[in-house]
């Protein structure tokens, strides 16, 4: 996929994952757990933004056609588990790894096993994912650090 495409699309997604947080909040008092619910909501906020800015920048991203793919996917994966892995958790009632916002609740192992287990695969993914970007927005190689007088400032004159 092209990078213009790759970037319309992660704007895209994060118009769409920005939706969803919205609905998700307003079905936030009919779920088992409220409060994990308002995480959901917030974090699917939040990681919309995320999307979105990422799209924005893409286009200064320098990454090889590997990197780019992997970034693009571990994005999109990532910030979509955060938000429903914390909605199947509110409407699981699991929270051994979410201890502040289970509110004692525990599920049952399996069910705690599947909302841990995503856990911790989308913050490995926004791991890698905030590492490629961070890598990809590096100075090109041979480009020179701005100086005061490369950006249109002139030196200071001596007499």
């Amino acid at each position: 996929m092209p990078h213009a495409d790759r970037s319309r699309s992660l704007m895209l997604a994060g118009y769409v994952l920005f939706v969803l947080a919205l609905v998700t909040g307003l079905v936030i008092p009919a779920l088992p757990n409220p409060r994990q619910g308002l995480s959901s909501h917030l974090t699917g906020l939040l990681n919309a933004m995320f999307l979105i800015l990422l799209g924005l920048v893409w286009e200064r991203l320098r990454l090889g056609a590997r990197a780019g793919a992997a970034a693009f996917g571990l994005a999109l994966y990532g910030t979509y588990a955060n938000w429903g892995f914390n909605l199947l958790a509110s409407i699981l009632g699991t929270g051994a790894m979410t201890p502040l916002v289970s509110g004692g609740r525990v599920g049952r192992a399996w069910q705690e096993g599947l909302v841990n287990t995503g856990y911790v695969t989308l913050g490995l993914a926004m791991l890698v994912c905030g590492l490629l970007a961070a890598w990809g927005l590096r100075r090109p190689a041979g480009e020179p650090v701005a100086t005061p007088a490369r950006q249109g400032r002139p030196d200071v004159l001596t007499t």
